[in-house]
């Protein structure tokens, strides 16, 4: 398999979303890639940071220990939406009151900088599972909050129902939608409540017409860049899988969309994101 490589960026930036440990077979076929080999590959073209998410518990565990002896990274731990209902109807509601617990436990650990991604996934589930959906995004807004970490949100095709949740409940201070997917207005009414916005490859699509309109709109000190690597591999790579050394391909095409030269567009990345996440 044949993956264009980019030129390194002129100014580093931070990868405020990536999955470094987990293995797509469709996507990597037989072999996983080596975490620490990606690591370098990334820093070469100036992508010097990276927050690996963890969004079950194992996965968690792993990626605080990936954390501990590795200084480019720093930890976001979670149940992803699909995650919550999953072990509802294995384990029940002891079991899923643990894994709330076991969260809120490592999420207070020095290399975890956040809590997600929680959210909302109406995309992959039918609508019996909103309501352990939506219970476990209001915990993850409330763990958040208690102990002060920033708050990453998984919204697919469920909107207007994460905005809701978020003014219900009271978002954290600093909130991240990761992957965001909505439109300019949506885009507007986050910046209104100054959350952050992180723009993945999907950016780099012809027809994203209504994400190209919304990273367009995003104030310079709201903006963020991530992978959500292995997945939304930019262009020319779509379809291939993904990983932080190809992001300088989704940084160039914000630079383009905002009509900021590539060195500025770095840089308001790499601000944003340690305001997000602090500094590492």
């Amino acid at each position: 398999m044949t993956i264009a490589s980019p030129e390194a960026l002129a100014a580093p930036v931070i990868d405020t979303h990536c999955h470094l440990d987990i293995h797509d077979r469709h996507l990597h076929g037989g072999s996983m890639p080596d975490p620490d080999t990606l690591i370098e590959l990334a820093a070469a073209v100036g992508v010097t940071r990276i927050m690996q998410i963890g969004c079950d518990l194992e996965a968690a565990r792993l990626s605080i220990q990936l954390a501990k002896t590795r200084p480019a990274l720093v930890v976001g731990v979670g149940l992803h939406p699909n995650e919550a209902p999953r072990i509802f109807e294995a384990e029940g509601r002891a079991g899923l009151d643990l894994a709330y617990e076991a969260i809120e436990e490592m999420a207070q650990d020095e290399v975890v900088r956040a809590v997600g991604e929680t959210g909302l996934d109406y995309f992959r589930s039918d609508e019996s599972t909103r309501p352990i959906q939506q219970e476990s995004f209001r915990r993850h807004i409330n763990i958040a909050k208690k102990i002060g970490k920033t708050l990453v949100i998984h919204d697919r095709e469920s909107h207007q129902d994460v905005m809701d949740i978020l003014m219900e409940e009271g978002a954290p201070d600093r909130v991240i939608f990761h992957c965001f997917s909505g439109d300019a207005s949506m885009a507007k009414f986050c910046a209104d409540q100054g959350w952050f916005i992180s723009f993945s490859g999907v950016v780099t699509f012809k027809n994203a017409t209504d994400l190209h309109e919304a990273a367009a709109i995003v104030p310079d000190d709201l903006i963020l860049v991530e992978t959500d690597a292995p997945y939304l591999t930019p262009v020319p790579n779509r379809g291939k899988p993904n990983a932080s050394y190809l992001m300088p391909f989704t940084v160039r095409a914000l630079a383009s969309l905002r009509s900021v030269d590539e060195a500025t567009m770095a840089g308001h990345l790499w601000n944003n994101a340690q305001r997000a996440l602090g500094v590492w």
